[in-house]
């Protein structure tokens, strides 16, 4: 379910839940390898560029590759909040964004469920309804793809 709110700060909050205990959905989102296994906006991409630098103050970088093509999209921001397995808050903006773009900041919360995690994820400071949509449309993508990562890794253990 996504959500998308009249006010001039541009919001969207997306809610899933997540058949995964916190703390994996949390290294989900902290951890190289794991990013690159599902940080896409659509089955096919591929994600050849996750560089976490997981302290408060350290950056990171998130590269998406359409299939077929030399094109690499590259998110990159800050670290501004990290409690583990519970909040992580990180400054978003392209590279290559035009000078003055806004650096958007997203805050994602992982919150224990009777199923394993609800995941909420809000995205602010958008400039525009069309880059907030656009950006909705992604984040649901990559939802799927983190779903899909999460469900093969719970089939692949015996425990």
């Amino acid at each position: 379910m996504t959500q998308h709110t009249a006010d001039p700060t541009l919001t969207l909050t997306t809610r899933r839940i997540i058949r995964a205990a916190p703390a994996q959905v949390f290294r989900a989102w902290t951890e190289p390898a794991l990013l690159t296994g599902w940080f896409a906006v659509a089955e096919g991409y591929t994600t050849p560029v996750a560089e976490v630098d997981l302290r408060v103050g350290g950056r990171y970088r998130l590269g998406m590759q359409p299939p077929g093509t030399a094109q690499v999209d590259v998110a990159a921001g800050e670290y501004q909040d990290i409690a583990p397995p519970d909040r992580l808050v990180f400054t978003w903006q392209w590279e290559g964004a035009p000078a003055g773009a806004p650096v958007t900041l997203v805050t994602v919360l992982f919150k224990a469920h009777a199923v394993g995690t609800e995941l909420i994820l809000t995205h602010e400071r958008f400039g525009s309804a069309a880059s907030r949509d656009q950006h909705a449309a992604g984040w649901q993508g990559c939802l799927d793809q983190l779903e899909r990562l999460l469900a093969s890794h719970a089939a692949g253990t015996s425990d």
